[in-house]
């Protein structure tokens, strides 16, 4: 399995297709490194991806699971939510195992990224399918001779069919930050309920996450979230006000999406010359 331009991608986008032995399948742009679809074995899609996305040099994928790196959001001097997500990466490998299918991708640092963020790094995203099991991997090696600091999150847009039939569960006693709001807070139930009989226009990072995993749940499907070597996750949707503003997304889109993501925001990573960090999101479906 190498990678293919697919005619659904408008511009040429180039993209890895996955299939598992099981019929689990996945599809991934180099551009951004950026996965674009999940389907676990017997199922139908799991993420969201807008169909106004652009496909463009430069232009960030509306949609799917793109790479924040090394700035989250607008938490610093680089562009919003770095440069990783908008940049051509390199496929090493695409393989099917006797269970499974993996491809791995990897973004190096460059003259362009060094122009705005003066350090030499390497990313590796991984990408495994298989079952109803997703798993993404982040790894992140410090291949200069100074140490560097950085904030990182896999915004991941899962698909749902009725965001008023959507819930959140495991948040329970998490401090997080109300982007929204600009104000912290405490989340005191332990089920978060979104859309017009919840909370419309969500924007919060959750702080302190860790290992713990959170349930998504839309009638009688549920989606367990787990997180390993992220600290914090972020839970977005931008609600019918702030999507009717976004270029590459539909008006009604907001309703079809909520995103669930594994970050470390709050206390960014440092990595001194030579070090490694790993992070890795992994969802099931129940």
């Amino acid at each position: 399995m190498t990678a293919t331009t697919s005619p659904a991608r408008p511009q040429g986008t180039d993209v890895v297709e996955l299939i598992a032995p099981d019929g689990a399948a996945a599809a991934i742009s180099l551009h951004g490194g950026h996965l674009l679809s999940w389907k676990p074995a017997g199922a139908a899609e799991q993420l969201y991806l807008s169909p106004r996305s652009e496909f463009a040099p430069g232009k960030a994928i509306r949609g799917g699971v793109p790479v924040i790196f090394p700035q989250f959001s607008d938490r610093g001097t680089l562009p919003r939510h770095g440069f990783a997500r908008t940049l051509p990466w390199e496929l090493v490998s695409s393989e099917q195992g006797k269970g499974d299918a993996l491809a791995v991708l990897r973004l190096r640092d460059s003259d362009a990224t060094r122009a705005i963020w003066p350090h030499a790094f390497e990313l590796e995203l991984s990408v495994r399918i298989g079952g109803r099991e997703l798993d993404i991997e982040l790894a992140c090696e410090n291949t200069g001779e100074t140490r560097f600091q950085f904030t990182t999150a896999l915004h991941t847009y899962l698909r749902v069919a009725d965001l008023d039939a959507v819930s959140v569960e495991g948040l329970s006693g998490l401090r997080y930050f109300d982007s929204v709001k600009q104000a912290e807070a405490l989340q005191r139930m332990d089920l978060l309920l979104t859309g017009e009989k919840g909370v419309l226009d969500l924007d919060r990072i959750y702080f302190g996450v860790k290992e713990r995993p959170l349930l998504l749940a839309e009638d009688r499907r549920q989606v367990v979230i787990r997180q390993l070597g992220f600290e914090d996750a972020v839970l977005w949707n931008p609600g019918p006000e702030r999507c009717a503003k976004l270029a590459d997304m539909p008006p009604e889109g907001w309703s079809e999406m909520l995103c669930v993501e594994a970050a470390s925001i709050g206390r960014p990573i440092e990595l001194q010359a030579g070090e490694s960090w790993v992070g890795r999101q992994s969802l099931a479906l129940l």
